[in-house]
């Protein structure tokens, strides 16, 4: 029953797309975010490359429509093709080449769709569409693992979202970072949304949502999490109008959560401050150690899936007292072919010193790119649903490279989409701009011919 559901749906959305071909879009973000086929147990489990065929379907659909109206390409557009091409070198030259391969078989998806969505994403309705739906896709997720984690469940490694696996945004680690880091977001729907129009329901719904996201740290017990929360309490804090009230509200709610988070979940945030004891924080900082030597070596990088090469040796320090002596315990952890850790380092260690670059640059512009829009409408009466929109997304951004910080999610699909939504919100306010220019400059030499 639930492969002909998930069929169904897919079916009604292709179906409906013959007229309305953009929907071939928002079904690719729903077979990347969701992965129905992984969710069905026969008939869509057999259906090879599902999302590429969505993805097929999305670019025929904007080449038989959207096409001749004129392409025009964004800086940051031309970075992600040059990165997406310098990773297809590496890629070729990879250290490990079967597990390189594997990776670059969903990691050039990612980079190609974010490069791709802006010259569809044309109208600020198919913006705020496409956003909506990414955002309804990971609250299935979030909705499933929230309502889990109130009921008593979860755990590390053991919160079960829709389905019982580990990669994706189903990893405990990312779906922490990606759900504080869309808060904003959802937020900014709760007030500015037209699609469903911010009413009670709409209002109950994102707050409802926002909680779910805020439960999702303690059900997967990720430590990125709380810093992704404290994080962007302080990146909201800076448009807060009444901060001296915001912080006290903030504290006073942080201190009437201790008494009800599982005790497993507060031992373990205890470790982020005593990581010479955890021997995951070892791992991550021997890992990163191992990355610097790498590159020495390597400055171009080693291709995708490089970390397997690594051999690691730390030392670990506990310390156990009953209150009037303390035992301190060292001891030598070794171990092989662990994972980057970081973004950062992923980004280092597989593509080197010019992929890095390569992928800072796209988020710093980025960045500058949303505080520019954020800051010129601002007090915007005629429009002001753009600065909060600039703001939302420029505070998902910067949430997620905190979170990036600790979780190698340098290729991950959902924030490569969101760049791309950057991207064609930034030229389609930019041709808003242009067009208000010239009807004034034809206004002004229409009343001087007269």
């Amino acid at each position: 029953m639930r492969d002909l559901g998930l069929l169904a749906f897919i079916g009604a959305f292709a179906v409906l797309g013959l007229k309305r071909p953009f929907l071939w879009v928002l079904l690719y973000a729903y077979i990347d975010i969701i992965a129905p086929q992984r969710l069905g147990f026969s008939f869509l489990a057999g259906i090879p490359n599902l999302s590429l065929i969505a993805a097929a379907l999305a670019i025929g659909g904007w080449l038989l429509t959207d096409a001749g109206k004129g392409i025009s390409i964004a800086t940051r557009q031309l970075l992600m093709l040059a990165l997406l091409a310098y990773a297809g070198v590496t890629t070729i030259n990879a250290d490990v080449q079967v597990d390189a391969w594997a990776k670059w078989d969903w990691a050039w998806k990612a980079v190609f769709f974010a490069i791709f969505l802006p010259f569809t994403l044309r109208t600020m309705l198919r913006i705020e569409a496409y956003l909506l739906t990414m955002l309804l896709c990971a609250a299935a997720l979030i909705i499933s693992g929230g309502i889990k984690t109130a009921l008593g469940g979860g755990g590390y490694g053991s919160l079960v979202l829709l389905l019982d696996d580990n990669s994706g945004l189903y990893e405990g680690s990312t779906i922490s970072t990606v759900a504080i880091a869309m808060i904003p977001l959802v937020m900014w729907f709760s007030k500015h949304g037209t699609i469903f129009p911010p009413d009670g329901r709409v209002r109950a719904f994102c707050y409802a949502l926002c909680f779910a996201c805020l439960l999702i740290p303690i059900g997967t017990q990720a430590r990125t999490g709380l810093v992704c929360i404290a994080a962007l309490f302080l990146f909201m804090l800076r448009d807060s109008q009444r901060r001296i009230l915001y912080l006290a509200g903030a504290g006073f709610l942080a201190l009437a959560a201790v008494p009800f988070l599982p005790a497993s979940y507060t031992s373990r945030m205890t470790t982020i401050q005593e990581y010479q004891a955890d021997q995951s924080a070892g791992t991550r900082i021997a890992v990163w150690g191992w990355t610097l030597e790498y590159v020495k070596g390597k400055p171009f990088g080693g291709g995708f899936e490089a970390y397997r090469q690594n051999r690691i040796q730390f030392d670990t320090v506990s310390q156990q007292g009953d209150g009037t002596m303390t035992s301190v315990s060292a001891s030598t952890v070794q171990d092989a072919g662990r994972a980057w850790h970081s973004a950062y380092f992923e980004m280092l260690g597989e593509q080197g010193f010019p992929g890095l670059v390569l992928w800072l640059l796209i988020h710093a512009i980025g960045l500058i790119r949303m505080e520019r829009l954020r800051r010129r409408y601002r007090d915007n009466d005629e429009r002001p649903w753009i600065a909060p929109l600039a703001t939302a997304l420029q505070n998902f951004q910067l949430t997620y490279l905190v979170g990036a910080l600790f979780v190698g999610i340098a290729f991950q699909p959902f924030v490569w989409m969101i760049l791309g939504v950057q991207v064609a919100f930034d030229r389609w306010v930019t041709a808003q701009e242009k067009a208000r220019k010239g009807l004034r400059f034809n206004l002004d030499q229409a009343a001087i011919a007269t």
